[in-house]
């Protein structure tokens, strides 16, 4: 399943499969991220930025706004 921190460049291992229930497959999931150290756990946020916004959504600087509303 998940092989450290260098995961997210490893290729997928086309000959190992992982049978059970979801409910099992998640127990195992929350075990792994229960035991994945802070830097493990923000590499993947960043990672996954990447993959659905873009470089840019992670070396950019976050975009300031103002709401102004009416007070009663």
């Amino acid at each position: 399943m998940h092989k450290g921190k260098n995961a997210m460049k490893d290729k997928m291992n086309r000959n190992e499969v992982t049978i059970g229930t979801a409910k099992e497959l998640d127990k195992i999931d929350q075990e792994y991220w229960a035991s994945a150290t802070i830097k493990e756990r923000l590499q993947t946020i960043t990672y996954l930025r990447e993959c659905f916004y873009g470089k840019e959504a992670t070396t950019g600087r976050l975009q300031r706004f103002y709401t102004v509303f009416k007070r009663t």
